[in-house]
């Protein structure tokens, strides 16, 4: 994200709350694109409210994945870059910003009006650019397309936002083809593998227009699984972060395993990294931790790592045609 690039973090905001909450120890995390705005943020937040601040350093993937030991440590934590998490393990003192974005996006979407073939398009992006898919379906309306935005689940706090672990919103309702918003490749992937249709990427940062192309990633998920169909011992990895961690998963996994022959050890760890893996000698892991670690970490594994449902298909209990991506999906 280059510095020209305006983004709402709601300052105002968080100075109105510590204020009012008389809170005097603060801490902020932030995914990766805008850690280096903190310090800027930081002094501002001290200035304005004589609040100490302390700034995360850790590695920050979602709203999942929130900073527990920073917030052992401070009266209020603001999460920046997420909508909030329906999720009752996540503490109240964590206030998040959603960090939108006011880039404008009417000029790609104008570009892709003659890039989409089909008549019902559904509507998708992060957070970042929810509030601009009014003007989205607006515009592609005067072109006589129909469009769609869906509402997903639980953990999905706005009609069309997806998550890199949740596509509901792009499930709910049958479309011809779907318009992505966003700068992002994961995302629209997903969806693509998910919905088994065409994703176009309209991307309103460059003004450029793209296909979601899943060849190269299925090609990859296809070297995993191919690697891993020998394997006799597996590494099942859980993730303690709040919420990513999903336990009864990694047992029913684990109880498959055993009912195929094969030996299967739970490992527990918040962040999981290929260092931390590498002590461990299995034949393949399978990762029940945040889904985009088996994807945008593919080959820095010593052992082949897997998604759950890959891992259904080395045992054999699901066909290669059934692959979706691993999704964190709530009620």
């Amino acid at each position: 994200m280059s510095e020209g690039e305006a983004f709402d973090f709601q300052l105002d905001y968080i100075t109105s709350v510590i204020k009012d909450t008389g809170a005097k120890v603060i801490g902020l995390q932030f995914p990766e694109g805008f850690k280096r705005r903190s310090p800027g943020i930081a002094s501002k937040i001290e200035e304005e409210t004589g609040a100490s601040v302390f700034i995360s350093g850790n590695p920050c993937f979602g709203a999942c994945d929130l900073d527990v030991a920073l917030l052992e440590k401070v009266e209020i934590l603001f999460h920046f870059g997420h909508a909030h998490l329906d999720d009752n393990k996540l503490s109240q003192k964590v206030y998040f910003i959603e960090t939108r974005s006011d880039v404008d996006v009417k000029d790609v979407v104008k570009l892709a009006v003659n890039e989409l073939k089909g008549y019902k398009i559904g509507l998708i992006t992060t957070v970042q650019h929810v509030h601009k898919l009014e003007d989205v379906a607006s515009i592609l309306k005067e072109h006589g397309k129909e469009c769609v935005v869906c509402a997903g689940d639980s953990k999905i706090a706005y009609p069309g936002q997806v998550l890199g672990c949740n596509f509901s919103a792009a499930r709910k309702e049958e479309c011809d083809e779907y318009l992505y918003i966003g700068s992002g490749q994961f995302h629209p992937l997903g969806v693509s593998l998910a919905t088994k249709k065409r994703v176009l990427i309209a991307d309103p940062f460059v003004n450029e227009l793209r296909d979601a192309d899943s060849s190269r990633i299925l090609r990859q998920r296809s070297a995993a699984i191919a690697k891993s169909l020998d394997a006799e011992v597996f590494g099942i990895v859980v993730s303690t972060k709040p919420g990513q961690e999903r336990m009864g998963l990694a047992e029913e996994l684990k109880n498959m395993a055993k009912k195929h022959g094969k030996d299967a050890y739970i490992f527990t760890m918040d962040l999981v990294t290929p260092d931390q893996l590498l002590q461990f000698k299995v034949d393949a892991f399978v990762n029940t931790a945040c889904p985009r670690l088996a994807i945008d970490e593919v080959g820095r594994f010593h052992s082949p790592m897997l998604t759950p449902m890959e891992f259904e298909i080395v045992l054999g209990e699901k066909q290669w045609e059934e692959l979706v991506f691993d999704e964190i999906t709530g009620e």
